[in-house]
């Protein structure tokens, strides 16, 4: 975990880890598989990544392949769809081949069909061979009640254990989602949660220091297996903790 000063320097801080991460993997495999997050801090990063000189010339962009870890269940050109905020935060100004950006079908009626499309998908691209695919780095948000991706508290897809991604049916916003399952998230190399703002402290202090009586948000079941996880937080986000590290 790391705390910085406010949300600009958590985008830097998660510009220059997702630069070292694509780095490691394109020269371990020749490509880097990066899964996208939704969200005003997530946008920061986006929109530093493509316009800083020093940062976007030095990210090979044509070994990543881009997926996304949740999406809405709306047409991309939606206002709340997270393709099209990632597009035109970053994706539509960077040297990206359209065949690397693996967006959900998520304008499919069914949000099902969608998930099952987007599975297959991430399997024909991302070592079929393998059981669960391994991204090489996922970027998460965190919600006010405790979400990441579109797990939320009391949905069905926080017990999916087979399928990597599902159709969850969000009763508190009276829509489905599409998302990424505990299975996939906790199949990665590094999991990097970025989280700015006042309004999140009290999620992150249930996640990261809760109560023995506390419920178990879903954030806090991002344990990757054999990877790597890091919090980066801005001082309003972690100003409920106890002996948060600083800078």
């Amino acid at each position: 975990m790391i705390v910085l000063a406010d949300a600009a320097a958590v985008a830097q801080a998660a510009a220059d880890l997702f630069r070292r991460a694509c780095a490691d993997a394109v020269s371990v495999s020749g490509v880097c598989a990066v899964a996208l997050a939704g969200g005003s801090t997530p946008k920061g990063l986006y929109s530093l990544l493509a316009t800083d000189a020093s940062l976007r010339s030095s990210i090979p962009w044509d070994r990543l392949e881009f997926f996304w870890g949740d999406e809405r269940h709306v047409p991309p050109d939606h206002r709340d769809s997270n393709y099209r905020m990632a597009d035109e935060a970053m994706l539509s100004h960077v040297p990206v081949e359209t065949r690397r950006v693996h967006r959900v079908q998520s304008e499919q009626p069914d949000a099902a069909v969608a998930a099952s499309l987007y599975e297959a998908e991430l399997r024909r691209t991302l070592a079929a061979d393998r059981e669960i695919p391994r991204f090489d780095l996922i970027l998460l948000g965190l919600g006010p009640d405790g979400h990441t991706a579109s797990l939320f508290p009391g949905t069905d897809a926080l017990s999916e254990r087979r399928r990597l991604f599902a159709a969850n049916r969000v009763e508190s916003l009276g829509t489905d989602r599409i998302t990424a399952t505990y299975p996939l998230l906790n199949a990665a190399r590094q999991v990097v949660f970025v989280v700015a703002g006042a309004e999140k402290a009290p999620a992150v202090r249930a996640v990261l220091q809760p109560d023995a009586n506390e419920p178990i948000l879903p954030a806090r079941l991002v344990t990757p297996e054999r990877g790597t996880l890091h919090w980066l937080l801005d001082r309003a986000a972690a100003s409920l903790l106890t002996g948060a590290p600083g800078e």
